[in-house]
């Protein structure tokens, strides 16, 4: 984030938030003891972020020009998703590997868990992941990530993916998501594994990985624009602790993966804490 002006604390901004918003310009605002200070996301757009503050200043119009109603609306359809690549890239692998499912079904998981299956003697046999990898399937590490085996299971994983990765992605950019969604996945895949367990899979080691990133650095580093609700944290701790009692399953929520939980966790809360110590160190 990138300071750009500080405005009195009784300034009305809220104009030039939504003008700013429109324009497709990063930006936070915070309270700070002398006023409002206004931030940038992206530094290639502190000169259209200062043309538009200019016109705000002298009271002109601040909305763009609208455009043909079809031209606008298939804009405003991608562009949240242009913006953040990554996350979008990893919330459509998501959708096809689910919609193969439907269609190819036990083939789709079968090459996506984290080691072969097959069927032999009318029952499952597994491979090993050492073998797997030495024969080049490389993708096993982390393609159960993409793997989920219902809707519910799906909606949820991608409602945080895309509340979570969007936030790192607009404000760290997408190299920095990218190494959060691989690390991430990787270690909750791994640590689900290392319990004996195979067939698993879903996105929500990786959720929880980035909920400790944006946890620790909007509390760590607060001026570096992150920020979740304090109840939302107190809300998905609580319930990765429900998850691994007898309970979820009594309920109905039947086997969770809890070791890819707590993987993705301890990833999360190592990169949140190391990046969040350089934001401090550089403010």
């Amino acid at each position: 984030m990138y300071r750009v002006i500080q405005l009195p604390h009784d300034v009305d901004t809220r104009e030039l938030r939504r003008a700013l918003w429109a324009h497709r310009i990063g930006h936070r605002i915070t309270e700070e003891a002398d006023g409002q200070v206004l931030w940038l996301v992206d530094p290639e757009q502190h000169d259209p972020m200062l043309k538009l503050l200019e016109r705000w200043r002298q009271g002109e119009p601040l909305m763009p020009e609208r455009e043909p109603a079809a031209r606008r609306s298939h804009a405003e359809l991608l562009g949240p998703f242009r913006q953040v690549p990554v996350t979008s890239l990893a919330l459509g692998l998501c959708l096809v590997v689910f919609a193969a499912i439907g269609v190819l079904g036990d083939r789709v998981i079968a090459a996506l868990t984290i080691v072969p299956v097959v069927v032999a003697n009318g029952g499952l046999a597994f491979g090993n992941l050492g073998d797997a990898l030495a024969s080049g399937q490389l993708w096993r590490l982390l393609s159960p990530a993409f793997l989920h085996f219902g809707w519910m299971h799906l909606i949820f994983n991608m409602l945080w993916l895309w509340y979570f990765g969007r936030q790192v992605e607009a404000l760290q950019g997408s190299r920095r998501m990218l190494t959060l969604l691989l690390f991430a996945g990787l270690g909750a895949n791994l640590a689900q594994y290392a319990t004996g367990t195979v067939l698993f899979g879903g996105m929500s080691g990786v959720d929880f990985a980035l909920l400790a990133y944006v946890w620790l650095m909007s509390w760590r580093a607060p001026r570096s624009g992150f920020f979740v609700p304090q109840m939302l944290v107190v809300f998905m701790l609580g319930w990765l602790v429900f998850a691994m009692t007898d309970m979820a399953a009594t309920v109905g929520f039947g086997n969770v993966a809890n070791e890819a939980h707590l993987g993705g966790l301890v990833v999360g809360l190592a990169l949140g804490w190391y990046h969040s110590g350089c934001a401090r160190r550089q403010s």
